[in-house]
């Protein structure tokens, strides 16, 4: 799941829990919610941490290659 979609968890879960007052047999939509949110902030932190740790080990990598391109230029 993507960043877009954690944040739509989040935004999604905190509008049933505290901008709706349906009422639904057998299902708390408080708690529904409240669990569609945390998995949404959840969701954010585990993509921040791991585009953190791409960026990291892609740029502070000792056995990364050095490419040096030359561009020929035909006159």
């Amino acid at each position: 799941m993507g960043l877009g979609g954690c944040i739509a968890l989040v935004v999604v879960g905190a509008i049933l829990t505290f901008a709706t007052d349906w009422q639904m047999e057998g299902v708390n939509l408080r708690m529904v919610g409240l669990i569609m949110m945390l998995v949404g902030i959840i969701g954010i932190a585990v993509y921040t941490s791991v585009l953190k740790r791409r960026r990291t080990t892609h740029l502070s990598s000792p056995d990364a290659p050095i490419v040096e391109e030359h561009h020929r230029r035909y006159e």
